[in-house]
Order: C-alpha cells, then structure tokens, then sequence
C-alpha cells in the first residue's frame, strides 16, 4: 500500500481517482492547486503524486517543478494527468521533472500499471 497524492482542481476527476486507488488498496491524500499540493506533499511526503495540468494559480507544470526539484520532494514520483494532449505538453511536463504523462479519461488498468511502475522504481517512457 501507498500513499498517493491526487492534485486536482476537479472534485468529480478527484473521486474518481481516490476510488480506483483506494480500491486498490492505496491511502489517498488530495489538493485542490498546486500549491497546495506542493505543501502536502512537503509535509506528508506522498509515495507518488497524480498531477492536474490546468488548475488555478500554481499550474501542474509549475508545481511538478518545484516537486522535482526541491531537495525534500525530488524523490517522489510525479505522473501527470491531464486533458492536454499535445506532444509539446507532454515533452515539457518530462522537462519539469514528471515521470510519466497520462491522458484523461484514463483506464484504471492504465492508471494502475502507471502507477504500479512508478512505485517500483520502473522506467515509464513510452
């Protein structure tokens, strides 16, 4: 079990998370920007973050940077999920640190293998 940080503006794309996850036997923290994800994951030092692109104030982008790069969060995976589906989106959202991009609506096959991999450590390029 791990402890997943969901950062979305999207309270029905949030639920929707929370409970595949939580059915698969994960705890689940959640954020509503990215700010406030930043500090969440500051203080609580999540196993993985699920990262929203288009939120209010602190983008996904912006907050997956100051994840990746800050000494107490690089460590923690982030993958982004996100309605952007442009080869520039996903190219800049890897420069900012992510490890891996994902495309809503997601599958909760795809979502798990994503997020399984991730946990161990596993390479997620396409």
């Amino acid at each position: 079990m791990a402890r997943i940080l969901i950062v979305d503006d999207s309270p029905t794309e949030t639920f929707a998370f929370k409970s595949i996850l939580e059915k698969h036997g994960h705890e689940v923290l959640s954020a509503e920007n990215g700010a406030d994800g930043v500090a969440l994951a500051r203080q609580e030092q999540p196993n993985l973050v699920l990262m929203d692109i288009v939120m209010p104030g602190l983008n996904g982008f912006q907050a997956t940077r100051q994840l990746s790069k800050g000494g107490e969060t690089a460590h923690i995976p982030v993958i982004i999920v996100t309605t952007k589906d442009q080869e520039t989106d996903r190219v800049w959202g890897k420069r900012q640190g992510a490890k891996g991009y994902l495309v809503k609506p997601v599958e909760e096959d795809l979502l798990m293998t994503t997020v399984n991999k991730a946990l161990s450590g596993e390479s997620l390029d396409d």
